[in-house]
């Protein structure tokens, strides 16, 4: 690995990072005892079984910086047909919503991202490396064995479809190397199945699901997103059947129910396959402090509540305010108005479960004046529940404005005609599928919900995807449909029925949005089927004029590239500085 990484990763060898592993699954899983271990070197910790127990932990710990993260988000789903900036300065991360000339690898968001995925390469590479020296039994050196390598196919994923043909390696990396290496994609994937593989045949078939650690099954439908990425369709649909036949797995009769935050923790939630464990007390979440602070950077627990959520508290005197039903100050980014579009939501519950049209009144003395009220027709004022303002898709007339009795921002007032956001992108449809009330107040930016990264309803379109590119467009309608009579909105199931004639890749592009927004998959996507500039041009007009084809990666640090000394060879990705 590159120098300026490896002073980073090497803060592994140090025993407090183990502290935090430990304290961070342990106290959500109860996978530990807590154990005082001053003075002891990372050597001897991996040497026992308690010590190992920590470095898987630690393997795990990094998934919880692009999961559920406003970080993640700004790599994943900003900037892409689907969502644009949102807020003046769209979290920090405009350069990632509308590919400006900033997307440079000088960017702290960039390197910050590029370390913790190596990071967590780096203690999985260390715990396959160091388990027969840990004194675990047979079967649980296994089991922990099938555990990281899916994490370290996980990683390597991330970095690969994120920066393209970058540096591979598997050995545990002790001390800085001042040398880096490309290697191909292929290679990338051939050691991500390769890792698959033995994740599939050191885990055991059950538990399906095992609070928050990998199970064969997780691998198994890892493996199968992995194929669809790969075109290698017949595994895919095999693996997908298998899947979505699992007893004790299935969808829920509404998807309000899926995301309900009563339903938050994978191991009860009917449709989780993997996720990544959150918990209600930020201590136990973890942080991943580095370089420019934020809100959320700084904060271990899910901050998925925020990711597009509106400017309410900029609303004057509406009387909506900071409490458990609405979300901290923060704002990233906002949905573009074609995504709203891809919605019929007069037969398909996905809207409303996805979306927040309507605020209502919640304080009378935070964020209010009487006078908000009296100029929508309430001589008093508006009242606790009284409808503050909505948000709508569509265009209304002023005669419907002046019918109602609270503020309207429509379709025009947020986006102009050829769908472009006006003014500072504050007000505008949220996405609340990932709404937490339970917080105590309301300020917190973070929730304890569980990050779902594999989840049974993807399996379906994955399936339909799959048949339709192995040419059976008969089995692809099949399961598009039974996915799409679930998410109908009850008596309308027929209405949510489609034809052969319906389905093509863009079809299927549609419905992942609608099924999978905010869950961390777009850009991939996108990117995957050739279809990022396409659509990001026809769908996304704020990034329209700037994403050109070589945004299909992201730029490499710079620091690493100043830190290597074979510079002629390991140079930037084309197109940027």
């Amino acid at each position: 690995m590159l120098v300026s990484n490896l002073k980073k990763q090497l803060l592994m060898k140090k025993i407090v990072l183990f502290f935090i592993a430990i304290l961070t699954f342990s106290s959500c899983s109860d996978f530990l005892e807590e154990t005082n271990r001053n003075s002891i070197t990372g050597d001897v910790l991996y040497s026992t079984p308690e010590g190992y127990e920590s470095l898987v932990n630690a393997c795990y710990s990094y998934t919880r910086a692009w999961f559920g993260k406003p970080d993640g988000y700004a790599f994943t789903e900003m900037g892409t047909d689907c969502y644009t900036g949102g807020g003046a300065d769209c979290g920090r991360a405009p350069f990632m919503a509308f590919y400006t000339q900033d997307l440079q690898g000088s960017q702290t968001l960039i390197g910050y991202m590029w370390n913790i995925l190596y990071n967590g390469l780096n203690a999985c590479n260390a715990a396959i490396a160091r388990a027969d020296g840990a004194g675990l039994s047979d079967d649980l050196k296994k089991q922990r064995l099938g555990e990281v390598h899916f994490l370290r196919a996980l990683y390597l994923h991330l970095i690969v479809e994120t920066w393209g043909d970058v540096v591979l390696y598997t050995d545990e990396m002790n001390a800085p190397e001042n040398v880096a290496h490309r290697s191909s994609v292929e290679a990338f994937y051939d050691q991500i199945f390769a890792d698959l593989k033995n994740a599939i045949d050191y885990l055991p078939a059950t538990p399906i699901k095992n609070n928050g650690r990998v199970t064969q099954l997780a691998a198994k439908a890892f493996k199968a997103r992995m194929c669809l990425y790969r075109g290698q369709y017949a595994e895919a649909i095999t693996l997908g059947k298998e899947v979505i036949g699992t007893s004790g797995l299935g969808l829920y009769d509404t998807f309000k129910e899926t995301f309900d935050i009563n339903n938050s923790v994978g191991q009860n939630n009917t449709e989780a396959i993997w996720w990544v464990d959150y918990s209600q007390e930020t201590i136990l979440n973890g942080t991943f402090e580095e370089g420019e602070t934020s809100p959320l950077r700084g904060n271990g627990g899910n901050g998925s509540p925020l990711f597009s959520a509106m400017s309410y508290w900029m609303v004057g005197g509406c009387g909506v305010w900071v409490t458990p039903d609405t979300h901290a100050p923060w704002v990233q980014s906002m949905p573009t108005i074609a995504f709203l579009n891809m919605f019929d939501e007069t037969i398909d519950q996905r809207y409303d479960a996805t979306f927040r049209t309507a605020w209502y009144v919640n304080s009378t003395t935070d964020n209010y004046t009487k006078e908000y009220g009296q100029q929508y027709g309430a001589p008093n004022g508006l009242a606790i529940g009284d409808t503050a303002f909505v948000t709508l898709k569509y265009a209304v007339t002023n005669d419907y404005r002046a019918s109602k009795k609270y503020r309207i921002f429509d379709r025009n007032d947020v986006y102009d005609a050829e769908g472009k956001t006006i003014g500072t992108r504050d007000y505008f449809i949220s996405t609340y599928k990932f709404e937490d009330n339970t917080k105590p107040t309301g300020w917190e930016y973070e929730s304890k919900r569980d990050a779902f990264v594999l989840r049974i309803g993807e399996m379906y379109l994955l399936l339909a995807e799959a048949e339709l590119m192995n040419n059976n467009s008969d089995e692809a309608v099949r399961y598009i449909n039974i996915l799409r009579e679930k998410r109908a909105i009850p008596g309308k199931e027929e209405a949510m029925k489609i034809n052969k004639s319906d389905l093509d890749i863009d079809f299927i592009l549609d419905e992942r949005a609608r099924e999978l927004a905010g869950e961390q998959q777009r850009f991939f996507d996108l990117k995957r089927t050739g279809k990022l500039l396409e659509r990001v041009k026809k769908y996304n007009p704020n990034a329209a004029e700037n994403i050109q084809d070589f945004h299909k990666l992201r730029p490499i640090p710079q620091d690493e590239l100043d830190a290597v000394i074979n510079k002629d060879e390991f140079k930037q990705n084309p197109g940027y500085k």
